[in-house]
């Protein structure tokens, strides 16, 4: 059973109440930039056991009659067909797919903030279908050196140019299909065009990461860094901050570098700015929720170790580069961890090196670790698994699950029919014959009640897997990482 070292009931009642007081603080109507992602922040629940991947959205369920989301989305990236790196999909269609996942949490979505608007004939088209889907989109306008510009940014001719969003409720979520779309510039453009309309409103930022009253070098922040090796961001000493009140807190690099930009902003607008640091214009509770440190900084240091793995073989790919695998071995070297801290990785190079072929090692929830050997019948992967879910299901190891006849069966199907060199069974294909199995064997049947107990159970792999069976761990919430390598010397892998 894994320690828990995060409440969620707590955060979700410490956030929620942190935000209503916000709301009141600027008279009834607040802007909440919201960084991260809502519904699946997958790597909160990594870094602080217990933290539920719908945590945000459960806190927004307490604000729900309160809540109205805007969704904002960069026209360039549109125009570049820009996709996100862990769903594959790109950000246009990721709006839609938030929007019918928003509103089957029952929140309320009153916009599309299509941002940096330039003419993009590819945002036109995108305007025009979200229009014929019954949403309103507003254009918020390209504004020339934004934002150092401020003369121009504050001006009807900067933030006055673009559309004013028509919203209805106290609390406005801005949240975005990923970095860089213009969330910060639409809450900025709604609170110029609310003043002059002689509405109060504030703003505010949600970001989870790092976490303000957590040491610089805490491990939960640390391994933010090494989830964000890509963006280069780095964590801070927020010097406004300390400056102000005499108090150590962490941000990240450009919160801190855009502070004097945003500080301006508001006293062009307001008058003056109620917010003497960037750590200020947060509303990040989740350091008050943490109940067991060890635990989350154990956690942490397993999370910098499985981005160490991902960013390894993204860059064996071709889709990192090496300043992104330094940065986090430095983390590595800071945290003083290893590779082999992670368990299943010794556990998986044994059996290959044994048998001089790929393998792969499951640890279960108690700590009990699993491997699994390539053969002609299963690929390393599909045997691991079955191995795991006969020890969950108390089965004994020589017992057959699956009928020979079954795996001969599509053995011939994928050889023969389906032109596929490779006869061995993917992780999909033994899930589908262990299925067929069930229906006639006890056993088959017991073993696959046991899949839900895989949910959180680290993978590794001594070869970088297919998409095939990639896509099973994801599906089965297992966390996968593998070894850099490939399993054959060619140049094309599917």
């Amino acid at each position: 059973m894994k320690k828990v070292g995060f409440d969620s009931q707590k955060y979700i009642r410490l956030q929620s109440e942190r935000i209503r007081e916000r709301i009141a603080q600027f008279g009834g109507k607040l802007y909440l930039e919201f960084g991260g992602k809502l519904f699946d922040d997958y790597h909160a629940s990594r870094v602080l056991p217990g933290f539920a991947p719908d945590n945000k959205i459960k806190m927004l369920l307490e604000l729900r009659d309160q809540a109205e989301i805007v969704i904002a989305i960069n026209a360039g990236d549109i125009e570049k067909n820009k996709r996100r790196g862990d769903l594959g999909i790109t950000y246009d269609n990721d709006v839609v797919r938030l929007i019918d996942i928003f509103r089957g949490f029952g929140l309320y979505v009153g916009s599309i903030a299509l941002t940096q608007y330039a003419d993009q004939p590819s945002a036109a088209i995108f305007e025009s279908r979200m229009k014929k889907l019954g949403l309103r989109v507003y254009r918020l306008y390209r504004i020339p050196n934004y934002p150092s510009d401020l003369g121009l940014v504050v001006s009807d001719e900067g933030y006055g140019r673009s559309d004013y969003i028509e919203t209805s409720r106290s609390l406005i979520v801005v949240t975005a299909p990923g970095p860089g779309s213009g969330k910060m510039a639409t809450c900025m453009s709604q609170l110029y065009h609310e003043h002059k309309r002689g509405i109060k409103a504030g703003y505010a930022k949600f970001e989870t990461f790092p976490i303000w009253n957590l040491p610089l070098k805490h491990p939960v922040n640390l391994a933010y860094e090494a989830a964000t090796a890509d963006l280069n961001d780095v964590n801070m000493i927020d010097p406004f901050h300390l400056e102000a009140y005499g108090e150590t807190t962490v941000n990240y690099n450009r919160d801190i570098e855009v502070f004097p930009v945003l500080r301006t902003i508001f006293e062009r607008i307001y008058g003056e700015c109620v917010y003497k640091s960037p750590t200020d214009m947060g509303v990040n509770m989740a350091g008050m929720s943490i109940i067991d440190d060890e635990v989350c900084r154990e956690a942490s240091k397993q999370e910098v170790i499985r981005r160490y793995f991902k960013t390894a073989c993204l860059m064996r790919q071709g889709l990192a580069s090496e300043s992104e695998l330094q940065k986090i071995e430095l983390l590595m070297r800071t945290l003083d961890i290893e590779p082999e801290r992670r368990a299943v990785v010794p556990a998986a190079m044994e059996v290959a090196e044994r048998t001089g072929k790929p393998a792969a090692a499951i640890e279960l929830p108690d700590g009990t670790i699993v491997t699994g050997r390539t053969t002609d019948l299963f690929g390393a992967s599909s045997a691991a698994m079955l191995n795991a879910l006969k020890v969950l299901a108390g089965i004994p190891d020589e017992i057959n699950l699956i009928s020979p006849t079954v795996i001969g069966t599509i053995q011939t199907l994928k050889t023969d029919y389906m032109k596929s060199q490779n006869p061995r069974l993917h992780t999909d294909e033994m899930l589908v014959a262990l299925a067929i199995s069930a229906a006639t064997d006890e056993n088959a049947m017991r073993a696959m009640q046991q899949l839900s107990a895989l949910s959180g159970c680290d993978v590794h792999s001594t070869v970088i897997l297919s998409t095939v069976d990639d896509s099973v761990f994801k599906r089965l919430d297992m966390q996968l990482t593998s070894e850099p390598a490939y399993e054959k010397n060619t140049l094309y892998h599917k």
